[in-house]
């Protein structure tokens, strides 16, 4: 089990730092004027949402995994 934690905690890691690296792209865009500020703020909801989207799936097949290992 904690290996599986382990993995969980990295996937969750990742995907944080795929955010940090939008994220960072669009500032980028926003400062060379690509990009509005509004387009800059829609875009950052919708990579925190998907963020959330995606960490809630690993914990929940964190939780599936888990409650599995536990039957054995």
């Amino acid at each position: 089990i904690k290996v599986l934690k382990n993995m969980g905690e990295k996937s969750k890691v990742a995907i944080r730092n795929i955010r940090r690296e939008a994220n960072e792209d669009l500032k980028k865009k926003l400062k060379d004027k690509i990009i509005s500020e509004d387009d800059n703020k829609n875009y950052e909801k919708n990579i925190q949402k998907l963020t959330d989207i995606n960490i809630e799936n690993i914990e929940k097949i964190l939780l599936n995994k888990e409650k599995e290992i536990s039957q054995i």
